[in-house]
């Protein structure tokens, strides 16, 4: 298992709109993607900083439903 990566909120935001979440609102800090899927919708705030915090990384990819490797160093 490769260790997550540094990442920005901008980074976060384009990994996740690579696959299919939105935009929906910024507020202060906040930027607010979804992705609707038949039935729900996932939700996932991210915060606008330059440097996430690792736990909070983990908490967006726990959210998102997404695979961990999309946030690893190679």
């Amino acid at each position: 298992m490769s260790k997550i990566k540094v990442l920005s909120g901008p980074d976060v935001c384009r990994i996740l709109a690579e696959h299919g979440f939105v935009n929906v609102r910024q507020r202060g800090s906040h930027v607010v993607m979804q992705k609707r899927l038949p039935g729900t919708t996932i939700t996932v705030p991210v915060p606008n900083h330059r440097e996430l915090d690792r736990g909070t990384l983990r908490s967006i990819i726990r959210q998102s439903q997404l695979d961990r490797e999309l946030f690893e160093t190679d």
